[in-house]
């Protein structure tokens, strides 16, 4: 599974945001690219899209930043994904053999299935578990 750069930084800033959903105050850019290391340029443009897709929202000025519109139990990861990199492809899978050929219409068979669990994986598993996952991770880290 390849994700992309964008794709990545796309659900690093949404985990950071469900992390503090709930605290009132919205999350600067400044504040997920240093603490993640994403570049904050490419971050305004990804929380950009992420708006257009009712998302996240944001307040402007001096206090300003990004909030989750629903709650991370709600948002799926699937659901991230599907926005930045377009819920269209469906395990579409173009193929260099002849599309007649039994072998070959076998295959995509296959290939969608895979896609199609995947697809389904991704939109299984909420924001608000990964948030635990992280958290769960990082006490152990500090036992060690």
């Amino acid at each position: 599974m390849k994700i992309s750069a964008k794709t990545e930084y796309a659900c690093v800033a949404m985990l950071e945001l469900a992390a503090r959903f709930g605290s009132g105050e919205p999350v600067r850019i400044r504040a997920i690219a240093e603490r993640h290391g994403v570049p904050p340029r490419f971050l305004v443009q990804i929380l950009l899209q992420l708006k257009g897709a009712g998302l996240v929202a944001s307040t402007r000025g001096a206090a300003g930043g990004y909030q989750l519109v629903q709650p991370p139990e709600e948002v799926s990861l699937g659901a991230v994904m599907d926005v930045i990199e377009g819920s269209a492809q469906n395990g579409t899978h173009a193929t260099s053999a002849s599309p007649d050929s039994p072998a070959v219409r076998v295959l995509v068979h296959a290939w969608q299935e895979a896609a199609a669990v995947h697809r389904d994986l991704l939109h299984g598993v909420s924001l608000a578990e990964l948030v635990e996952r992280a958290k769960s991770s990082d006490e152990r880290m500090y036992y060690i």
